[in-house]
């Protein structure tokens, strides 16, 4: 599947020294053909009389181009154009990000389209002239077969994979009443990512129509978050590689623990009595995991959830990635 692509076309530009009927005639004319084009713009346009070029509509498909060609507009020229377009619109479109303007700059913003905007060629004497190709997986072997690979790339993104996560974010955000909703569904073998998913999403394609420019940020690699449960295994594994706890590891569940004049409850609030570190780690009981890092001491509870990484970037190509805060371990 192709996550983006260039399509041929034309632009629609004039010259307003030599347009000889009237700019609403001359609107009134395009419009049935091209519904995008703004009479207000086009009257303002043809105004500037010392202007020898002004743009009046882009992405023209060429049959429209054909039919106003047709008109025999004087002053009214066609040029040949180049964009991206995005087949699957909303799909990854934050692993994907989009090709726009910041400015009178013209290059890619946000996710992939930044990280590889040099990769990605776009040459000198058009900046339309942009080649992206097969990005998601399993495209190598079926479509490519032994073609050079400048100027695309392919990632472990996989479509179906995408599909059902950002559909279950989705679901997720509306039961919640969720501002936002992250996920990323990856390989723990080898860290492929198959799926990165955030809603709200956008549209590539109509990328302008948002309101709110955070909706193009990729919030799970742009900001952090606190890790909550999942820094229980880590903590387990850090016992087990000091030896001072295993599965079958067993302490008092009170129900909470009191630390520094404030006291930490499992979710539900209740103790279990005796209880092994596995079940603890089965019912993510909070006060088991307090005890283990009380075991290992401040000294080795730094030591490897730095060893860890958690306090660096992954490398992950995508713009922006933040790194974890760890400082409070220090």
């Amino acid at each position: 599947m192709s996550a983006a692509t260039v399509k041929e076309g034309f632009l629609i530009a004039v010259n307003p020294q030599k347009v000889t009927m009237s700019a609403e005639e001359v609107c009134s004319k395009l419009k049935p053909i091209v519904e995008t084009i703004n009479c207000a713009d086009v009257v303002e346009k043809l105004a500037k009389k010392t202007d020898p070029y002004e743009e009046l509509a882009r992405q023209v498909d060429a049959d429209k181009a054909k039919a106003i060609e047709d008109l025999a507009i004087e002053g009214l020229t066609l040029y040949k154009d180049r964009w991206r377009i995005y087949p699957g619109g909303n799909l990854a479109s934050h692993v994907i990000g989009f090709l726009g303007y910041k400015g009178n700059d013209f290059g890619g913003r946000y996710g992939l389209e930044h990280q590889y905007e040099a990769l990605l060629d776009r040459e000198d004497s058009s900046v339309y002239v942009n080649f992206f190709a097969e990005i998601f997986s399993n495209i190598n072997n079926t479509i490519i077969k032994g073609e050079s690979l400048k100027g695309d790339i392919i990632t472990t993104i996989e479509p179906t994979t995408q599909d059902y996560l950002e559909k279950s974010l989705e679901k997720v955000q509306k039961e919640w009443y969720a501002e936002s909703v992250g996920g990323i569904i990856i390989n723990p073998r080898n860290g492929e990512i198959y799926a990165m998913a955030l809603t709200p999403s956008f549209d590539p394609n109509n990328f302008r129509i948002e309101q709110e420019v955070k909706v193009f940020s990729n919030d799970v690699v742009e900001n952090v978050r606190e890790m909550g449960s999942i820094i229980k295994p880590l903590t387990m594994a850090a016992a087990i590689d000091l030896g001072i706890a295993d599965a079958k590891t067993t302490y008092d569940d009170k129900g909470s623990i009191t630390m520094n004049n404030y006291t930490m409850y499992n979710f539900d609030r209740k103790g279990r009595g005796v209880v092994t570190m596995q079940q603890a780690l089965g019912e993510s009981l909070n006060t088991g995991f307090i005890h283990l890092s009380q075991k290992m001491g401040h000294d080795n509870m730094r030591k490897y959830f730095t060893d860890f990484g958690l306090g660096e970037r992954t490398g992950i190509d995508l713009p922006n990635e933040a790194k974890g805060i760890i400082g409070n371990l220090n």
